[in-house]
This record gives structure tokens, C-alpha cells and sequence, in this order.
């Protein structure tokens, strides 16, 4: 799942070091793709509150996203998606498999906006809150010695509220092209964009019947975790 989606399980947490955690993994990997950090194979190094809550988000990141996975509202919308969108990829070097994963956690991050369900505000003002002391010795110990490329980026994901633009459904489009353009040189053609963006806003706009189910789901795996 996307930041959005795992902030919708800890939008009531008042936790924000909890909230950051539930979200580290990602932003580590957007930060630097080879990082892997494994904080839960030397727990017994967090010694502070707040290095525990970190912790603690973390192990919710990886119960949510091994839950949705293994979903069968994974497969079938992944495999629905994926059967929509070949025609518009038939040229491309892009793996539709790879793009129908991505556009769906898209997809849900902009309905858990625009059903109101979660604000973005509050999710970035949770990432503000967040001590840098307490995350550059969390990251330390896990081996990233040189944070300064983890906090540069981060401090660029806050200010740049792009979350909040997955409100209108044709910026995911645009969100998709950037992510293809870290794996592929030239991945898509402005004609593809535009022929994809018209097949996804479809997509879009079927998910709303039947989006929370998946929520609920995991909702239950995560009871006492």
C-alpha cells in the first residue's frame, strides 16, 4: 500500500513517532531503493519511548502490506487492471503487471481523500512533529550511517504536499509516469499517457463500490499488533 493507505490504519493515533514508523520503510526506499533496513532482528537496540513507537509503526507497515498482497482484492483488481490497461502498453517497455500493482495503491490513496475518510494535512503534520534526533539514531542503528540523503529527502516530501494531489484523479497519471521514470528511460509516450490516464479514471470510478473491504480486512489483522 501507498503512504495514504497506511496512514488511514494510525489517523486516530496521537503517536506521531508511531505514524512516521508506519510509513519509514517506504520513504526509506524512495530516499535510496537499495537501502533494507530490518529493525525487527535487533529490537533489543530501541531503548527510548519514542525509538519503540518507530518500531512499532514499522511492524504495522510490513503486517498491512503483507496483508493486501495476499488479498484476493489484490489479485483481482491487480489482474483486472492489468487486462484493462495491455492494449495502451502493447508498445511500451513498461510491465503492465508493475503498473496495474502501483496504479491501484494510487487509486486508493485518492478515494481515501476524496471519500474524506483521511486529511493529508494531518498525516504531514505528524511527519513535522516527528523528532530528527530520535529518527537519525533509529536509522544509525540500522546501518545508514550518513543520514543527510534520508533527510533530504524527507524534508522535500513534507514541503512538497504531493499527496494531496492524488485528490484529482488525472494527476495518478502523472504520479505513474514519475515512478516509471525511475525504472525505465522514456517508459511512456505523451499518446499512452493520455490512452492510460482514460483507462484508470474508468478503473477509478468502479473501485468506489466495493474499496473499503480491503480496509476492513486488514483492519483485523491488525488487532493487538
Amino acid at each position: 500500500m501507498n503512504f495514504l493507505s497506511h496512514f488511514y490504519f494510525d489517523r486516530h493515533c496521537d503517536d506521531s513517532h508511531l505514524v512516521l514508523g508506519a510509513v519509514l520503510p517506504d520513504l526509506v526506499k524512495n530516499a535510496k531503493k537499495d537501502w533494507n533496513l530490518h529493525p525487527e532482528r535487533n529490537t533489543e537496540q530501541f531503548s527510548s519511548s519514542f525509538e519503540r513507537s518507530i518500531l512499532k509503526g514499522w511492524r504495522r507497515h510490513m503486517i498491512v502490506d503483507r496483508s493486501f498482497h495476499n488479498s484476493l482484492f489484490f489479485a483481482e483488481h491487480t489482474t483486472g487492471i492489468k487486462k484493462a490497461i495491455i492494449p495502451a502498453l502493447k508498445n511500451s517497455v513498461v510491465r503492465p503487471s508493475f503498473l496495474a500493482h502501483i496504479s491501484l495503491e494510487l487509486m486508493l490513496d485518492s478515494i481515501l481523500l476524496t471519500e474524506n475518510h483521511i486529511q493529508s494535512v494531518n498525516f504531514y503534520a505528524h511527519l513535522k512533529q516527528s523528532d530528527r534526533e530520535v529518527i537519525d539514531r533509529f536509522l544509525k542503528l540500522n546501518n545508514i550511517q550518513d543520514t543527510s540523503l534520508f533527510f533530504g529527502f524527507f524534508e522535500k516530501f513534507i514541503q512538497s504536499n504531493y499527496l494531496e494531489s492524488y485528490r484529482e484523479k488525472h494527476n495518478i497519471m502523472y504520479a505513474l509516469n514519475r515512478i516509471c521514470m525511475r525504472v525505465w528511460k522514456d517508459p511512456l509516450t505523451d499518446y499512452e499517457i493520455h490512452a492510460l490516464g482514460d483507462v484508470l479514471i474508468d478503473y477509478h470510478n468502479s473501485l468506489l463500490g466495493n474499496y473499503m473491504e480491503i480496509f476492513e480486512e486488514i483492519n483485523l489483522n491488525l488487532i493487538d499488533s
